[in-house]
């Protein structure tokens, strides 16, 4: 148990090293776009399936009650928590659809889309990036693997944030950090607070 845990540790590390030497200079413009999206009124819609339908809930949450200083919401909504809608939608046309039909509703051309997906290869997540774009929008995606690109997920945003590994869940783990320095940046770059 003990070298599973140095092991884990020390590619979960690598993992997320390759991920901000690749994607350093693409987190930095995402998060200028947030603040730009944020301050003329935007918000940011986030989905994603299982441990990034809950990492998108996550960022959500630290977006509109705070991160590391006590300052007013900023408007960011997970699309990930109505169970009404996403059962109404799954069961009368397909699961397929369960953000698109939000992103439909819920988006304007003024707000960001960002869009989570572990593989790249999300149907539903690629399908609400490229409604999200149909309409305007701004949009991003957090996803891996090896291949550099995204997937078609990566292939359907503005910015993409892709974790160079095939684990899912050093990819996870990749993911919730950029999520979390992403709200710090804007954070900052919004409130201005010394942290």
């Amino acid at each position: 148990m003990q070298q599973i845990l140095l092991t884990s540790l020390k590619n979960s590390i690598l993992a997320q090293e390759s991920f901000a030497l690749e994607q350093g200079e693409v987190i930095i413009a995402l998060a200028r776009e947030m603040v730009k999206v944020i301050g003329q009124g935007g918000k940011i819609l986030l989905f994603g399936n299982g441990g990034s339908a809950a990492d998108a809930q996550h960022l959500a949450a630290e977006f509109v009650n705070r991160f590391l200083i006590n300052r007013r919401p900023m408007a960011a909504l997970a699309l990930t928590t109505d169970s009404s809608v996403l059962t109404a939608v799954g069961n009368d046309f397909s699961f397929d659809e369960i953000f698109v039909k939000q992103v439909q509703a819920l988006g304007k051309p003024e707000d960001l889309a960002l869009g989570i997906s572990t593989s790249g290869g999300s149907i539903n997540v690629l399908k609400a990036l490229e409604v999200a774009r149909e309409i305007g929008m701004v949009t991003a995606a957090l996803t891996g693997g090896l291949a550099g690109d995204g997937g078609l997920v990566g292939r359907a945003a503005d910015f993409v944030l892709n974790v160079p590994s095939d684990k899912t869940p050093h990819i996870q783990e990749a993911h919730i950090w950029a999520e979390h320095l992403l709200c710090e940046l804007v954070e900052r770059e919004i409130f201005g607070a010394s942290i």
